[in-house]
């Protein structure tokens, strides 16, 4: 965890399940849902509501909080900045167990299973030259821009790669800059942070729901090892080095 967290400003760790058709509309089902979350972790007592989006959320004490959401046809959970990573796989785990029969989600029903590590880089500069200067600007890349006289709008590299032969196990390593074309003219930047995702996604369906924490557990491993061999030593500690270097 200290591995994770130490090396970025904030990390969190997210798990979507997506879904082919759309999630009950009445309130019965997703309070009786959102009940059964609260019981089992009391932080999580704040229900809001978005567009599109019903969340139930944690208070933010400290930078650390978690929520579950549910959309349309999908219900996402997230952890952020967890003491324990387990703490946050409880959380993931608990909604895989439960929703499926709160919510009436059959096997059939599953487009897919993703987790997502995120890990966030504060960056009060050009995060589009940092993301450039840190990845791109040793390679050939580096031939398409000159520093002399361009200014940087967007650099946001994504890779995916398949984990199996039937490619239907994935995984993603994106950076997410957030910059912009007003910020490049007036050189006033936000304090945006700098994104890394690594996402590791499983397509479905499902042979059986019982399933679901199996396939949690194989993305977990993956995404350990994932970011610890990858993402780490060869996005978030480049990106991070780049910050630290600017003046």
């Amino acid at each position: 965890m200290a591995d994770f967290g130490g090396c970025c400003s904030d990390f969190y760790v997210n798990q979507k399940l997506a879904l082919k058709m759309d999630l009950p509309e009445s309130r019965e089902p997703l309070l009786d849902m959102f009940d059964r979350v609260r019981r089992s972790m009391p932080d999580l007592d704040r229900l809001r509501r978005y567009d599109g989006e019903l969340a139930l959320e944690s208070s933010d004490q400290e930078r650390r909080y978690r929520w579950v959401a549910m959309r349309q046809t999908s219900i996402r959970s997230g952890d952020v900045n967890p003491t324990d990573i387990e703490e946050a796989y409880a959380l993931h785990r608990l909604i895989l167990e439960t929703a499926p029969y709160y919510l009436s989600i059959s096997p059939l029903d599953i487009d897919y299973l993703e987790l997502v590590f995120g890990f966030d880089l504060e960056a009060e500069t050009n995060r589009d030259e940092v993301v450039f200067d840190a990845l791109l600007a040793d390679g050939p890349l580096a031939n398409l821009v000159d520093p002399s006289q361009d200014r940087f709008l967007d650099c946001q590299p994504i890779v995916g790669i398949a984990l199996n032969e039937a490619c239907d196990l994935q995984a993603f390593f994106e950076v997410r800059s957030r910059g912009s074309a007003s910020e490049a003219a007036t050189g006033l930047y936000s304090p945006e942070p700098i994104s890394v995702y690594l996402t590791i996604r499983r397509h479905g369906p499902v042979a059986n729901l019982a399933d679901l924490p199996t396939i949690f557990a194989t993305l977990c491993g993956h995404a350990e090892r994932l970011a610890e061999e990858r993402a780490i030593p060869h996005l978030v500690l480049p990106i991070r080095h780049a910050i630290l270097s600017r003046p």
